[in-house]
């Protein structure tokens, strides 16, 4: 019987369920922080005055639990003042939720490839629902389960040593030359002129090295794996240049997250950046693990309308997210970081001249 017809396997499985715990207990980190939010902004001054990436990056889609520790340890850091959520017991239980979801996200890569584990990081963004948000959520469970169902095995890798010649092979590195290329010429020659304008140039960068740094994570939480499991990787120089790829990725990755958010509205920013991150994220895996070997086109084709289907589900959780039964709004691409300033932004909410300039003299 060939690979693809026995179902699901046990390390699929496993990744499946640790995957689905870091969706449900980040979505919680987010709902539990932002009331632990609210409660200390009553009292001393809102986090969002010192730093504003602080209460936007709850609706982004954290990669690793570098990622979240870095964030908030540059925003620390960069940011004066605002920090009365601290003392706020509700926050930190958010906070160590999160942690705990991330940990369950990391732990995910080492056992089931990207394409299972990636896009059910959409399940993690439920808030309140009405009845587009329903329909969203089914969506995204419906496509996940279209991609749980048929996602391909995940290879025996005995060594960190096999991780790093899938990553040296000429196909990878092609991807990865490119990859960088097209950082280095995005921050270069097109952040300059376009980076306040485009909402698509930041976002690119952050893409773009998330695709890399996934497969750096996914490589390091497989060495950590089999580690645990008595073979110990941490001996092997390719372990910690996994660790340093990482690294560098994570942190061009918060830089760029972190000028997307303060510039565009983060209902534009959030869904875009999901469908890049994750379908780029989804090429990388395939190039490098070669996920889809072995699997026949019927299942591969499911796989693509799983993954279409919980990026249509996103899209329209994300731009109905502040609707409200009845409501004409529905539809407000509105800044919430930017409430107190005059600034408007246009349909795709690029920030416009203020209307001051506008009026006459």
């Amino acid at each position: 019987m060939a690979e693809a017809d026995k179902g699901i396997s046990t390390d699929n499985i496993k990744g499946l369920v640790l995957a689905l715990s870091s969706s449900f207990f980040i979505g919680a980190s987010f709902i539990v922080k932002k009331k632990g939010l609210k409660k200390a902004g009553a009292s001393g001054l809102r986090a969002g005055q010192s730093c504003g990436i602080a209460s936007e990056v709850k609706d982004m889609y954290s990669l690793t639990l570098l990622l979240c520790i870095l964030e908030r340890i540059a925003c620390i850091l960069t940011c004066a003042g605002g920090y009365a959520y601290l003392y706020e017991p509700l926050w930190w239980i958010g906070m160590i939720t999160m942690i705990v979801g991330e940990i369950a996200n990391f732990a995910a890569y080492a056992f089931a490839p990207a394409i299972l584990v990636t896009p059910l990081g959409a399940l993690s963004i439920i808030e309140k629902l009405h009845i587009f948000g329903v329909l969203g959520c089914v969506l995204c469970v419906v496509g996940s389960t279209s991609i749980v169902l048929h996602a391909p095995q995940e290879r025996e890798i005995e060594s960190v040593k096999e991780v790093w010649d899938l990553a040296t092979e000429p196909a990878f590195l092609l991807y990865a030359a490119i990859v960088i290329t097209a950082v280095i010429v995005i921050i270069i020659r097109v952040i300059p002129h376009y980076g306040q304008t485009h909402v698509m140039v930041y976002i690119s960068v952050c893409s773009l090295m998330g695709s890399l740094s996934v497969m750096s994570v996914k490589a390091l939480g497989i060495a950590l794996k089999l580690t645990f499991s008595g073979m110990n990787q941490l001996l092997y120089p390719h372990t910690w240049t996994f660790t340093l790829v990482v690294l560098a990725c994570v942190i061009t990755q918060i830089n760029y997250l972190n000028k997307a958010l303060d510039t565009f509205n983060t209902v534009v920013v959030s869904p875009i950046y999901y469908v890049m991150f994750t379908t780029l994220t989804i090429l990388a895996s395939v190039i490098m693990f070669k996920d889809w070997d072995g699997q026949n086109a019927s299942q591969i084709v499911t796989e693509i309308c799983g993954f279409v289907t919980i990026l249509s589900g996103t899209f329209l959780l994300h731009k109905t997210k502040d609707m409200v039964e009845g409501s004409s709004q529905s539809l407000s691409l509105r800044l919430p970081k930017h409430e107190e300033e005059d600034d408007v932004l246009d349909h795709e909410g690029i920030p416009l001249r203020r209307l001051d300039s506008l009026r006459p003299k």
